[in-house]
């Protein structure tokens, strides 16, 4: 089973993640973004679901540090956030991701990006 990072701080947002996910993938949770840096360090997950907006240190600058690891040089990392400007989507491109998914997510697409990822 492969396993998916999700790396955000809110409660509500960690359950429905959780419930869409758990019965097709392993789960690792971080609650902000440097335990979103260690955990992704320490377990090296096929994909990281990135919330943009974090305590600690934000989702651009945690996705900055996972790509200088070079275990996770090429695992996929989808940005999340309430904002939906295309200057955000840019930024967090910019910053290492390879995708952007707006909030609230919509299921649908959020399956056709895991499966585009992880087949």
């Amino acid at each position: 089973m492969k396993t998916v990072l999700i790396v955000e701080d809110t409660e509500l947002n960690i359950d429905l993640l959780t419930q869409l996910l758990e019965d097709d993938y392993n789960l690792v949770i971080a609650r902000d973004g440097e335990e979103g840096v260690a955990m992704a360090i320490q377990h090296v997950p096929d994909l990281i679901l990135m919330d943009i907006n974090l305590p600690v240190i934000d989702g651009y600058e945690a996705t900055r540090r996972i790509r200088t690891n070079a275990a996770l040089k090429s695992t996929p990392i989808i940005g999340l956030s309430a904002h939906a400007m295309s200057t955000h989507e840019q930024m967090a491109k910019d910053s290492g991701c390879n995708d952007y998914l707006t909030k609230p997510i919509n299921d649908e697409i959020l399956f056709n990006k895991l499966k585009e990822y992880l087949g």
